[in-house]
């Protein structure tokens, strides 16, 4: 019933776009006429109801390329730090909030299931629940490497520091997908929940964390105050992560094409984002940059999506990293 509802209002969320759409070109035509009066009112009322027509196209014309096999599903999103010490753990949690951000304005639903805090400043890792009008579609784009080029706050001397964290996105699948798990496969934890979440959370081991050992695959999860309801999160999403691992490996048998499992650090990164000594942020996969980086980093990344779902659509496959 859940996954019926959920499909019906994604099916909702269409119709209501295109009658927003339609609504919004009428009201347009109207006030085009009147604008003709050379009222200096009038025309920028046509203006503006032109311009929120183009953002409404540009939606819509995003939306359009969301047709891979799982880009309906909630998305699983991981941040793991990677290398560049404390640098990479503030970084990794400066990715954290811009996601959150991006989440914020779009109008999707979060839940934090696992926040590991470093010890110094930053994250080791964080992992969300992202749910509402195809979030895995929209934040496939983001599965890689990220590189953050700047002038690290740790350094006394001011020296310029580049720092590392990936991301992983996997779909949330239903409950009704299969998937072989061996039971004598799996290690549990519990332990302690190390972010917010009240003083109940944090003085008992409710959190768990669950490692499949023939692939070192870890899905935890510390939001629930009861451990069994953390431990099926966390086994939902371990077979989430195990499906998105046999997808992958499929597809590199395919076509050759290695998959973005790849270590966070030096020229494995998708994307670039430079503080210092300029400022822009560049998708090494479809060449796609912003030069205010302070604005993306807000949560304005709706561009890099469009333009890799626009190269995906193009390609017939997902881009990959160019050497440039």
């Amino acid at each position: 019933m859940q996954r019926l509802n959920s499909e019906l209002a994604q099916y909702k969320g269409l119709v209501d776009q295109w009658n927003d759409l339609h609504e919004l070109l009428e009201e347009l035509d109207v006030a085009v006429e009147i604008g003709e009066s050379e009222n200096s009112e009038d025309i920028q009322e046509a203006q503006d109801l032109y311009d929120r027509l183009l953002r409404q196209l540009e939606h819509a014309e995003t939306l359009s390329l969301l047709n891979g096999e799982y880009d309906k599903c909630n998305a699983i999103l991981t941040l793991h730090s990677g290398a560049g010490g404390v640098d990479a753990q503030d970084w990794t949690e400066m990715l954290l909030r811009m996601y959150l951000r991006w989440a914020e304005r779009e109008g999707y639903k979060v839940s934090m299931v696992e926040y590991s805090p470093a010890d110094e400043d930053g994250i080791h890792s964080a992992t969300l629940i992202i749910s509402g009008f195809y979030p895995f579609g929209m934040l496939s784009s983001e599965r890689g490497v990220h590189r953050l080029v700047r002038i690290s706050p740790y350094d006394a001397n001011h020296r310029r520091h580049t720092s590392f964290a990936k991301v992983e996105v996997v779909p949330e699948f239903s409950d009704e997908i299969e998937i072989d798990i061996r039971p004598e496969d799996l290690k549990i934890d519990t332990y302690r929940s190390q972010g917010a979440g009240g003083q109940h959370v944090n003085k008992t081991e409710s959190a768990v964390r669950i490692t499949h050992i023939p692939t070192g695959t870890v899905a935890a999860c510390q939001n629930e105050r009861s451990q069994h309801s953390n431990k099926e999160t966390a086994m939902r999403m371990l077979k989430a992560k195990l499906l998105e691992m046999q997808r992958e490996q499929r597809q590199e048998t395919l076509d050759g094409v290695k998959g973005e499992n790849r270590e966070a650090a030096w020229a494995n990164q998708i994307r670039n984002y430079v503080l210092h000594p300029y400022t822009m942020v560049k998708d090494r996969r479809t060449g796609f940059e912003n030069a205010n980086a302070n604005d993306v980093l807000e949560g304005n990344v709706g561009g890099f999506m469009t333009s890799w779902l626009q190269a995906r659509a193009r390609l017939g496959r997902e881009p990959v990293a160019s050497d440039t």
